[in-house]
């Protein structure tokens, strides 16, 4: 009898949890779950509530928690019995007021709406085959980005869904097909974790958000689900649309919104840590570099750490192939360079380098200047962006798309990817006077995305008068600017099937008739998604147009004479390892007329010219003189 009760006190030592996992607030096990939240030293008292249900009704148990040590900030409690299935909050008592239930910081499941942390058994989430998935192995260099919105891509009737507007829609074989007929192989997800502003108890009425309004930010949104009463199945339909795209070959990138929360005095961070997680200015008012109404304190240990094991849990529970950061610039280079050393190399990690006001911090935040003092992490080029397509503060302003001068010089900055090149003159750069990366993979090259108008509606504004034809070869010219950057090309999705959004410059909240794909773009204009995929097709099959390291873009490319609104350059294609084609001539002509550049005499192939691209080769053409033409508003790309 004596070793059976051992027995069975070893037993039990296994099943109760002895420690608390520093990710989550709740840890279980089928005959206890441990429950643990962090306050600041001068809490009173923390209380513990269970509940039947996610929302509504009395909690069925009440538990006064303990401190883990005197004086400590880590409160514990466990609770016997197996309770999955169950919800839970947290109640912190500061000053005789207790600040209001919420799940805490560290939830990995929840209740509808997110107001309550879920009890499950994160082994039942997973979907079959799960443990085999594995990340798709493809260097940074080699990475065509393409970012899209779930309701966006899914949800009208002209895509044909049976999940529309759900994270399950990407598991479809329509979505698969398209996204690798494109021939992109990293899809970036709009924020996809637990946000505030779409009610998951009315999802039968039309609500829209991009949702960088963050609550739980270690749980998938229970909009995007089928069933967000059910904790565990926004959890395993999330999974399953990451495993569907990585046996397509398609990373996930996840963008992640850090450096603010939905508000401050119902967010998670503040019920449970009274202003330990935000800044505040001189005057004790809350800094305000998010543009949100706050900013996150990333150079405090605790937000510091909150951050490096949510990426962490995303990338072991979630199989996430990289992150994108919104608003960097919020956050400071030391949290930045800890995040990029706590997960696996073959994790992209970029975002944008700017905030959207001053941050109340003196230290170096990670803005682009500071790209070059964080390794392996990339910023968005806005200098590439707005010599396109005309500067961000203005709508309809114009440049080189539109025939503007004097954006040549930004427009090569971003053909080198951001990096120091004799060829490109910095003093002339829009934004950047210096380069700031110190690989072509730490810039990523884009002409749009979901902020700010989308390239269609851009054009409509800025260029007067522009007529469809206009309209599809400016759309090509600037796409394979962006393609044939050294830097890593990104994508707004729709942008292959000619996407508007209505001329509306922040459609944030927009409603569908705003933010749809129309999928009978497909048809309307072939032309589009044709040229998209050969030129998709000829970066990839071609090393010259992503070398990935600056010394070899540095010997192998050079620009040749810029004139005004004309933009050519040559890589010796000899010098650049795998590469098969010679001497390679890329050149973008924004006038209204053709122009010619100067090329040694001989022949070459030409893949792209007057809105065709295949790499396989459209003609020969046999230079004169040494004299070339570029067709009006378009690229020209020939080898020997």
């Amino acid at each position: 009898m004596k070793h059976f009760f051992i027995l069975v006190a070893i037993i039990m030592a296994l099943l109760v949890p002895k420690t608390i996992n520093a990710r989550t607030g709740v840890n279980y096990s089928p005959s206890a779950s441990a429950f643990s939240v962090e306050a600041n030293n001068d809490a009173q008292q923390v209380k513990l509530r269970i509940y039947k249900d996610g929302l509504g009704g009395k909690p069925i148990k009440t538990v006064n928690m303990k401190r883990a040590q005197a004086g400590g900030t880590l409160w514990q409690a466990t609770v016997k019995g197996d309770l999955k299935g169950k919800f839970y909050t947290f109640d912190v008592k500061y000053g005789g007021k207790f600040m209001g239930e919420c799940a805490g910081i560290w939830a990995t499941a929840v209740g509808v709406n997110g107001k309550r942390g879920a009890i499950v058994d994160m082994a039942d989430t997973d979907p079959q085959g799960w443990k085999a998935d594995k990340r798709p192995t493809i260097a940074p260099q080699d990475l065509i980005l393409y970012e899209m919105h779930h309701r966006d891509f899914s949800i009208d009737d002209s895509g044909d869904f049976v999940h529309r507007g759900k994270f399950l829609a990407l598991t479809e074989p329509r979505a698969i097909s398209h996204l690798k007929a494109l021939g992109v192989n990293a899809v970036h997800i709009l924020p996809s974790f637990d946000y505030a502003s779409v009610d998951e108890t009315r999802l039968d009425e039309p609500q829209y958000n991009w949702g960088y309004d963050p609550v739980n930010y270690n749980v998938p949104e229970g909009g995007y689900s089928t069933d967000p009463y059910k904790p565990e199945v926004r959890i395993n339909e999330f999974k399953q649309m990451v495993q569907a795209l990585h046996k397509a070959g398609i990373k996930v990138i996840l963008d992640v919104v850090y450096n603010h929360t939905w508000n401050i005095d119902g967010s998670n961070f503040q019920r449970t840590r009274p202003d330990y997680y935000y800044r505040k200015n001189a005057d004790g008012s809350y800094s305000n570099g998010s543009g949100c109404g706050n900013e996150t304190a990333s150079e405090r240990e605790g937000m510091r750490q909150f951050m490096i094991e949510s990426v962490k849990y995303w990338v072991e529970e979630y199989h996430i192939d990289g992150f994108r950061f919104d608003l960097m610039g919020v956050h400071d280079v030391e949290t930045m360079n800890a995040i990029r050393a706590a997960v696996p190399r073959d994790i992209f990690i970029y975002g944008e380098g700017w905030s959207a006001g001053s941050c109340a911090y003196s230290g170096e935040l990670a803005m682009k200047a500071n790209i070059n003092k964080m390794p392996g992490i990339a910023a968005f080029s806005d200098e590439m962006r707005d010599a396109l397509r005309g500067p961000w503060d203005s709508n309809s302003k114009a440049a080189f798309l539109g025939g503007v001068k004097g954006n040549e010089e930004s427009i090569k900055f971003g053909i080198v990817g951001a990096i120091q090149h004799p060829g490109v003159d910095y003093s002339k750069v829009n934004y950047s006077k210096a380069p700031y990366a110190n690989e072509p993979t730490q810039m990523i090259a884009y002409v749009s995305c979901h902020d700010d108008m989308c390239l269609v509606d851009r054009l409509k504004a800025s260029v007067k008068g522009i007529t469809i034809d206009e309209l599809i070869r400016l759309d090509l010219l600037a796409q394979t600017v962006v393609m044939t950057s050294q830097g890593v090309p990104f994508l707004l999705s729709g942008e292959e099937m000619l996407r508007d959004k209505k001329g509306v410059h922040n459609s944030y909240e927009s409603p569908d008739s705003i933010n749809h794909l129309d999928w009978g773009n497909m048809e309307r204009y072939p032309q589009v998604m044709e040229y998209y995929k050969g030129l998709i097709a000829m970066r990839k099959a071609h090393p010259a147009f992503h070398m990935g390291k600056a010394d070899l873009v540095r010997r192998n490319l050079e620009f040749l004479p810029t004139e005004n609104c004309l933009v050519a350059y040559h890589i010796n294609g000899h010098g650049v390892p795998g590469e098969t084609w010679g001497d390679i001539y890329v050149a973008f002509n924004a006038h209204k007329r053709a122009r010619t550049i100067q090329v040694p005499e001989g022949t070459y192939t030409v893949v792209c010219r007057n809105i065709k691209c295949d790499q396989a080769g459209l003609t020969t053409v046999t230079t004169k003189g040494g004299k070339v033409t570029i067709p009006a508003q378009s690229a020209l790309i020939i080898h020997n």
